[in-house]
């Protein structure tokens, strides 16, 4: 029986050294197999640009039939359209547009990337979202829109925030990016990465009743960064959410991004590879300004450039890649208060200014009664009479209150940034334009006040 056992013992060992060995053997192949999956996407994805059709079916024809009579495009053009794709980096105000027109001329793949959702405030001009698609996915209601329109353009939607450790891999899939951002850092991501990649951007922004547009990398022209090779500071920039846009103005910012990405597409070339070409809606007026050439000096596309890899674009801008409203931190904690700490101040009636630093046409929408609106241009600008308006405020208040104090003045904009500039201003007149006072701003502003304390109280 020992003699038995031994031998199975020594027969059990020869089996697992056999199955070690048979492991060995699957996991080197399971990495010849992965490196060749690999080399064959690569391969995939280098001749994606050469795949399209060689003829247009009678469907085509019929289709593309108004655009194929211009000798500017013909058949060779629209051909050339289905053979090229595009990605449309954010879905909102400009890329609703966009997306709209290049599915319709029939353009071969279009990437549509956004990381927010729908919401009632988006409708009056992301025109591709409907009062049913709120809290849906931009990405996924746009392309769910554009499959209705043509279900022959291949749609791919990207779900995700455009970051540096996936734009490489996303854009040197495409053959032309359209930049439909609306923040600093990822107009600066998306550059570079363009830059990195050899690939031509598409670049429009709208604000208020005003747009912009230029093709930037294009034909040895320059990039983004050959005109602005350092970012603005984060509390001069504006965005639609503080400055508000007539949702109209980005429909034709978009849709002029389109005619130029189908220009670049069906082998006409663009003309805006080293212009600006500024829209003014209010007098329904185009101009264009001639941009300066390439920079042999820029840092992503000169002579000798430092930008080899994609870093941290929120550090270089100061602020966040997203298109929601900005948070600026100007002051320290003690300067701050929340706005349950001012609910705390009404409810016990302690005597203060509440200042509403907001334009008019804001404080129009909604305000708390208890305030008194002087804008911030107006504090920074010093203008004598709502300096005036705020002396006399002051003194009346003071007169009202027993003893020698300073009196407290909180300030309030929508968000609590332009209150933190006015906490500012409001410090370098104290004791000379101003009598002296204890000022503080309110953290969040009325959204906060809105969210936290009045759910009844507009929000916009």
């Amino acid at each position: 029986m020992a003699e038995e056992a031994s031998c199975l013992k020594a027969r059990l060992l020869e089996k697992e050294k056999e199955i070690v060995a048979l492991k060995n053997k699957l996991s080197q192949l399971e990495k010849v197999r992965s490196s060749y999956l690999l080399e064959l996407r690569d391969k995939v994805t280098a001749l994606a640009p050469l795949k399209g059709k060689t003829a247009l079916s009678n469907e085509d024809i019929m289709r593309y039939s108004r655009q194929l009579l211009l000798p500017e495009l013909g058949v060779q053009g629209q051909l050339n359209l289905s053979k090229t794709s595009v990605l449309v980096v954010g879905c909102g105000g400009l890329g609703c547009p966009l997306a709209q027109y290049l599915a319709a001329a029939g353009i071969g793949r279009l990437g549509l990337l956004d990381y927010d959702e729908v919401e009632l405030s988006n409708l009056h001009r992301q025109v591709l979202h409907g009062e049913e698609s709120q809290g849906q996915a931009k990405a996924l209601s746009a392309a769910s829109a554009v499959r209705r329109l043509n279900s022959t353009v291949e749609c791919i939607p990207y779900h995700l925030q455009l970051s540096s450790e996936n734009a490489l891999q996303l854009i040197q899939q495409y053959d032309i990016v359209a930049d439909c951002s609306d923040n600093v850092p990822t107009r600066y991501l998306v550059n570079d990465t363009c830059v990195l990649s050899g690939k031509p951007l598409v670049s429009a922004s709208a604000l208020r009743m005003e747009g912009q547009l230029t093709v930037y990398n294009y034909h040895g022209g320059p990039c983004y960064r050959c005109l602005y090779p350092v970012p603005p500071p984060p509390e001069t920039v504006t965005n639609c959410s503080d400055g508000g846009v007539l949702g109209v103005v980005p429909g034709i910012m978009g849709c002029f991004q389109a005619l130029e990405v189908l220009k670049i597409a069906s082998g006409q070339g663009s003309s805006c590879g080293q212009q600006l070409v500024m829209f003014d809606a209010q007098d329904a007026r185009f101009r264009s300004i001639r941009l300066r050439p390439k920079q042999a000096g820029c840092a992503a596309c000169g002579e000798n450039p430092t930008i080899t890899q994609l870093g941290d674009y929120e550090a270089l801008c100061g602020s966040a890649a997203t298109d929601k409203c900005r948070r600026l931190n100007l002051l320290s904690r003690d300067q701050r208060i929340t706005v349950q700490d001012y609910k705390s101040i009404l409810d016990n009636a302690i005597s203060h200014l509440l200042l509403d630093v907001r334009p008019l046409v804001e404080v129009d929408i909604c305000h708390l009664p208890s305030s008194v609106n002087i804008p911030l241009s107006s504090l920074e600008e010093r203008k004598s009479e709502h300096i005036r308006l705020l002396q006399e405020r002051i003194c009346q208040l003071k007169q009202q209150m027993a003893g020698d104090y300073r009196l407290p003045v909180y300030v309030i904009c929508k968000l609590g940034n332009d209150s933190q500039k006015a906490v500012r201003a409001l410090e370098k007149m104290s004791g000379s334009e101003v009598d002296d006072i204890a000022v503080k701003d309110i953290c969040g502003g009325l959204m906060a006040w809105a969210q936290n304390i009045d759910p009844s109280f507009p929000q916009y």
